[in-house]
């Protein structure tokens, strides 16, 4: 603030020296302390106002630059209108020495602000930096370097990889093709990779000429970029290319919408997402206390109503939406472990099949427009009675809700999404590994050849909500899940980026109710939507008394999984030991 104000009595003495070259009359002194008086009590008081003070220099950048510029022309404007009031009094301001002030002080003001950033940055490249590569376009690449580009940085870089762009110098860094990088033989310890571009391919390149030790830059400013590790997570990411946003919040904005399981791996993401595309109101239901209270926390921009609650209550679930009158009810309440359903399976029926039946039931007698059932690609074929379950689950969605009418006459739309499996949820297999690492144990992978489909849970969780936005009722989505990883790959993968290369894998056996692969698809007969990213299975007719009745007796059987086989004749019980 000193050094401003100290700028606007240099700027307006030159400008006053300018305009009368040199000779300043005394009659015009009034006018000079007039201006810088002004100038002190606008400019600063503005300067204070927008914050101009809470800049780093040491990050001074564009935007910043716009910024101060808006908020000195505010204050020269207020000068021109003072200058016109004044113009027939005794402290007459001269028009001419306005612009002259404008452009010296801004000048010294946007030469303070840059003179820590251009100091700092004179520093040359910190030779003792892990030599690096920058892989990225080159636009990125120049702001990966304002990141790197200081002596106390821990890359050193060589040079910038990019296929459009080669043969030039960014900053003083050359630019090459990676072929003809790799064909120079310089020896390179790092490589920070935009998030933007395909990191697996890029990786097993990478790896291919010797790095291993890769960063991911993100979240780019004017100030750079900020640099993380590379996770197994960005490598196994597929970011869906026909993503509709705008489908997405035409069929969630000013909606009541219900989810249950609310404090899930995917109820949570799903409470998150319909907070993004404007709910109206979030009812969150869950039956575990700890869970409802974190997904609780994080609901801010949206009302939210916090429901502790179990879906097989039906009397309950029914009061809780006669409370709060739900548009959309988005159920992901289910146990989902394989091998803990195969040791609790009447737990395990009744809250899978009877707690998906009750919200469905409830739904349609309480006038809710659509409901979107979350189910597994272990429903296809399933060898697990878990799988099972959520086959009888998607059974009962699509032939309830076909003909079913509520109350006002309106039929309530019901659909199933299909998909694998998300990356970092809760039992899945990469926390599991990642915590055995930290440990330094071996990894424990069941079977060589076994694989799995792969997605990450926000993308999994908007493209749900795409589907539930095209269902007319009756449908069971599927999501694109790309090509199935085997699970013994993604293990190896984690202990390279984990640089322990003294872990090893152990194989420990098939578990009860797992199978080598995991399939998205009954048979061939499915149809496209309007996006790659969803298709359609084809439907299973089930009349819905006769399913009723073959639920009930499942309840009262001692024989389940007799009678899961007779509902869901594809069921093959695969007890592995």
């Amino acid at each position: 603030m000193l050094f401003d104000i100290v700028i606007i009595f240099i700027s307006t003495y030159i400008a006053f020296l300018l305009r009368f070259d040199f000779a300043i009359p005394q009659t015009y002194n009034s006018s000079i302390v007039i201006v810088i008086g002004t100038l002190i009590v606008v400019r600063i008081s503005l300067f204070e106002y927008f914050q101009i003070y809470n800049i780093s220099w040491r990050h001074f950048g564009f935007k910043d630059t716009t910024k101060l510029i808006y908020v000195a022309i505010f204050s020269t404007l207020i000068l021109i209108s003072l200058s016109y009031v004044l113009r027939f009094t005794e402290y007459v301001i001269p028009r001419s020495i306005i612009p002259i002030e404008f452009f010296i002080s801004l000048f010294m003001i946007l030469a303070l602000r840059v003179s820590k950033r251009l100091y700092l940055e004179s520093y040359k490249l910190n030779a003792k930096g892990k030599s690096t590569l920058i892989i990225a376009d080159i636009d990125k690449a120049n702001e990966i370097l304002r990141s790197v580009n200081n002596k106390d940085s821990a890359y050193y870089p060589v040079a910038i990889i990019n296929d459009n762009h080669h043969n030039i110098k960014v900053n003083g860094v050359d630019v090459y093709t990676l072929e003809d990088f790799s064909a120079l033989n310089i020896d390179c310890e790092v490589a920070i990779v935009d998030e933007s571009i395909d990191l697996t391919n890029i990786y097993e390149k990478l790896v291919a000429i010797g790095i291993v030790n890769i960063k991911v830059a993100s979240d780019y400013n004017d100030y750079g970029a900020a640099i993380k590790d590379i996770s197994v997570e960005d490598l196994l990411a597929r970011k869906p290319q026909d993503l509709d946003t705008k489908r997405i919040a035409s069929f969630i904005e000013g909606k009541v919408v219900l989810v249950t399981g609310a404090g899930g791996s995917i109820g949570s993401e799903i409470c998150r997402q319909c907070e993004i595309f404007g709910a109206k109101e979030l009812i969150l239901l869950d039956n575990c206390e700890y869970n409802l209270y974190t997904i609780t926390e994080e609901i801010e921009r949206v009302k939210s109503h916090s429901v502790m609650q179990s879906v097989v209550d039906k009397e309950r679930l029914s009061k809780t939406f006669a409370k709060y009158s739900p548009d959309i009810v988005i159920h992901a309440a289910a146990y989902k472990h394989v091998p803990l359903v195969e040791a609790n399976i009447d737990e395990a029926i009744v809250n899978n099949i009877i707690g998906t039946k009750n919200v469905i039931d409830t739904a349609i007698e309480s006038g809710v427009e659509k409901v979107v059932l979350i189910s597994t690609d272990k429903a296809v074929r399933p060898t697990n009675v878990m799988g099972t379950t959520k086959r009888i689950c998607e059974l009962y969605a699509q032939n309830v809700g076909i003909s079913s009418e509520n109350a006002n006459g309106e039929g309530t739309d019901i659909v199933a999404v299909r998909f694998g499996n998300v990356l970092g949820s809760s039992g899945s297999v990469i926390p599991k590994f990642k915590k055995q690492i930290e440990e330094g144990q071996d990894i424990t992978v069941t079977h060589p050849d076994i694989t799995r489909y792969f997605m990450l849970i926000p993308e999994a969780c908007e493209l749900v909500l795409q589907a539930g936005a095209i269902g007319s009722g009756g449908e069971i989505f599927i999501l694109d899940m790309g090509e199935p990883i085997k699970i013994v790959d993604l293990a190896q993968k984690m202990i390279d980026l984990s640089g322990k290369k003294d872990i090893k894998i152990v194989f420990s056996g098939l578990r009860p109710g797992e199978k080598l692969y995991e399939e998205l698809l009954i048979d061939d007969s499915d149809c496209t939507t309007e996006y790659e990213s969803i298709t359609v299975a084809h439907p299973t007719p089930y009349d819905i008394k006769e399913l009723n009745r073959d639920i009930q007796e499942l309840l009262q059987s001692e024989d389940k999984i007799k009678i899961l086989k007779k509902i869901v004749p594809e069921f093959n019980h695969q007890l592995n030991s």
